[in-house]
């Protein structure tokens, strides 16, 4: 089936621009490198997570929904970008949210109450690992809540974190798209595209579009913000197998073509490396670009390491995904971790 044939609802602005990063290329001694700016996607501060809502929200509104049910970490992006959605869409949003409540609301949670969740519970006591050692009781409490919705006349319909694998699949691959056409207007192709993997449906996305718009010649790497690369090599191949078969394609990739580094997470999810602190001052002093502290930051870090460790020639063009996350900076947790004036 052709991904332009899948249903699907617009929510973004779309294609999302496509910067160079001349300042940065020329301190790093290149190669030549470019932003893909889809923490410019137009709807509730932007993300990544509005390219695989699309399709989610699409499948909501087939099925009837009157509310969206989702989970997250409390400085969750993807929880921010769904209550966004779904107010675009007219659909009452609530969400359960890993972790401890806050005293007081500070980035994305600040901005989910300021777009309106219909209501937000925590689970204490838990907090982003793996998707798989946080799923029996996330589970559990999402069914009771789902069976309490429909109990009170809701339609709701359950987004798991960071939208189902699919769903990231179809909507990464047309990123892809929109990549290979931009560079054709800047009269060059990429190399590789450089990207935070975290539930890993992006990089996913990207693999499959890689291969439909790319040739299979644009390496994809993705730079891990929490598990390990064995892992998530594991789990991307799933959910590949499962985007060739729903697309009705070929036998997919290799194992060998999906490229995952882990070496940048440091303590683990959302904690701070010299790394990523090093990263955003970088961007933000070379080009001005603000990235985030617990997905592109780490991400930039990974990239910033291939460099300078001659993973690319110096002729290569490499792409960075620009995931957004920014309103984390703002977060509670993070208050310290730009306060050096250095």
């Amino acid at each position: 089936m052709a991904i332009g044939k899948l249903p699907r609802v617009r929510l973004g602005e779309f294609p999302t621009p496509m910067q160079p990063l001349e300042n940065l290329s020329r301190v790093l001694g290149g190669p030549r490198l470019f932003i893909k700016r889809d923490d410019l996607s137009g709807l509730g501060l932007g993300g990544n997570k509005l390219r695989k809502l699309e399709f989610a929200l699409a499948d909501a509104r087939a099925q009837g929904a009157t509310a969206l049910l989702t989970v997250g970490g409390v400085q969750s992006n993807h929880t921010r970008l769904t209550i966004a959605a779904g107010n675009r869409l007219g659909l009452k949003t609530f969400l359960l949210l890993r972790g401890e409540k806050p005293d007081r609301a500070s980035g994305n949670l600040l901005i989910d109450e300021i777009l309106g969740a219909e209501e937000i519970r925590f689970v204490p006591g838990l907090v982003q690992v793996t998707r798989e050692k946080v799923s029996p009781a996330i589970e559990e409490a999402v069914g009771a809540w789902l069976e309490e919705l429909r109990g009170k006349g809701e339609r709701p319909y359950y987004i798991p974190n960071g939208c189902a694998p699919l769903h990231g699949a179809i909507g990464y691959a047309g990123c892809v798209l929109e990549m290979v056409e931009q560079l054709r207007d800047a009269d060059c192709t990429a190399d590789a595209v450089v990207a935070a993997c975290g539930t890993s449906s992006t990089q996913t996305g990207l693999i499959v579009g890689a291969a439909l718009f790319a040739h299979g010649e644009l390496n994809v790497h993705g730079i891990s913000v929490a598990g390990s690369a064995a892992d998530l090599v594991h789990r991307i191949t799933g959910q590949l197998r499962d985007a060739w078969k729903a697309l009705d394609l070929p036998s997919p990739p290799p194992e060998d073509r999906i490229i995952v580094h882990d070496a940048f997470v440091g303590e683990g999810y959302g904690l701070p490396t010299e790394g990523m602190r090093e990263a955003v001052r970088l961007v933000a002093r070379a080009e001005g670009i603000v990235l985030d502290p617990v997905y592109t930051g780490k991400a930039m870090a990974g990239l910033i390491d291939l460099i300078r460790t001659g993973r690319f020639r110096s002729d290569a063009v490499v792409v960075f995904l620009h995931t957004g996350g920014a309103p984390g900076l703002f977060a509670k947790e993070h208050e310290g971790t730009f306060s050096s004036q250095s």
